[in-house]
């Protein structure tokens, strides 16, 4: 497990790659154990921290929410405790949940962060998405 996680990679961003690059949002932020990629949680539309691990079989991810610091095996499904990773070890304090401001749609607005993705629409409901 220790050659898989880099202690001194630095986090890819302040949020998510891809939602970034496509302008969109996310709810959470997990960041990848081996090569620093910060990608948006499994609630968020784009679940781009699965996708990064699916591709990249970067198996181990950490928490990249402030106050966290636990890590998931995308192998085993299992939640751990792991090592401290270089700095910052999360998204800033003053960014909000569900994030970027300015991003986040209106509560009841139908969304999708990719329009070719064959997950449907997500929507917001009293500020908790459903999908």
């Amino acid at each position: 497990m220790d050659a898989e996680i880099d202690v001194a990679a630095a986090p890819s961003g302040a949020g998510c790659a891809e939602c970034d690059e496509a302008q969109g949002w996310w709810v959470h932020l997990r960041r990848c154990a081996t090569c620093g990629h910060v990608g948006c949680c499994d609630t968020s539309p784009g679940q781009h921290a699965t996708r990064h691990a699916t591709t990249t079989g970067h198996r181990f991810m950490q928490s990249f929410e402030p106050g966290e610091d636990w890590y998931y095996d995308y192998v085993t499904e299992q939640v751990f405790d792991g090592p401290e990773l270089a700095p910052p070890r999360s998204r800033p304090e003053d960014q909000p949940v569900p994030g970027p401001a300015g991003r986040v749609p209106p509560t009841g607005a139908a969304t999708s962060t990719e329009p070719s993705s064959n997950r449907g629409l997500w929507w917001v409901e009293s500020g908790v998405v459903v999908g």
